[in-house]
């Protein structure tokens, strides 16, 4: 089974310093049929006007993965990290038993456009954690690059969670294919671009929901970036 749900069916947010896409229900967005897929909670586009950003603000229990596409996402937090995150890079925060955090788009005159990601963890109330590493483009091009993983396998940045993460990018003969487990649960979102998921036609924004596959193919790209989520279901 698959589904797919299209980018303009997210819910929307225009806070004038941030407009952001919801996949699933956040802050003043709430849909009971969009709470989540297995252990995938937040799906949030966010863009962040120059000068602006999120205060200080804390977190408990959850994986928090950050990946940026356009701009730099300053990063401070209570760990003691003080970090910019580019484009390229993945940031995995595990706010366990509990961290505060503020992200700001210090550029002048860009936009910092950026996915933030919430995975709920296999335990709660481990002590909070952070990882950045870089992905990249070579890497992606014309596969999927495992980029986050529960035992940070070929280089990929760890996850206290039951979920694997990749990255690709393809374009016009570019295809790559991944086995699903049947019993698990799959989501493809299209990051940019236009790609074929299973057959299915998806553009910029658009997301296939999958559940009792056993392979996942992406083809026929034109300037796609994908991000694949491997689920506990």
């Amino acid at each position: 089974m698959m589904q797919i749900r299209r980018s303009e069916e997210r819910g929307y947010a225009d806070h004038g310093w941030l407009k952001s896409h919801h996949s699933f229900s956040f802050a003043g967005y709430f849909d009971p049929a969009w709470m989540g897929w297995g252990n995938l909670r937040v799906i949030n586009e966010d863009r962040i006007a120059p000068g602006t950003g999120f205060g200080t603000h804390g977190h408990r229990d959850m994986e928090i993965i950050s990946y940026v596409l356009q701009g730099n996402l300053a990063h401070k937090d209570s760990l003691g990290n003080v970090k910019g995150i580019p484009p390229g890079d993945v940031q995995r925060m595990s706010a366990g038993k509990g961290v505060m955090h503020s992200e700001f788009n210090h550029a002048p005159e860009q936009i910092t456009h950026f996915l933030q990601i919430w995975i709920e963890p296999n335990l709660r109330g481990i002590e909070p954690g952070y990882e950045q590493k870089t992905f990249v483009a070579a890497d992606k091009r014309g596969q999927l690059r495992l980029v986050a993983s529960p035992d940070g396998a070929q280089g990929s940045v760890t996850l206290h969670a039951d979920a694997s993460l990749y990255a690709g990018l393809l374009d016009e003969q570019e295809a790559a294919e991944l086995a699903l487990d049947p019993a698990r649960k799959a989501y493809v979102h299209l990051v940019r671009g236009a790609l074929d998921v299973n057959g299915q036609r998806l553009e910029t924004g658009d997301a296939a929901l999958l559940q009792g596959e056993v392979q996942l193919r992406l083809d026929h790209g034109e300037d796609a970036e994908v991000l694949v989520f491997d689920l506990a279901a």
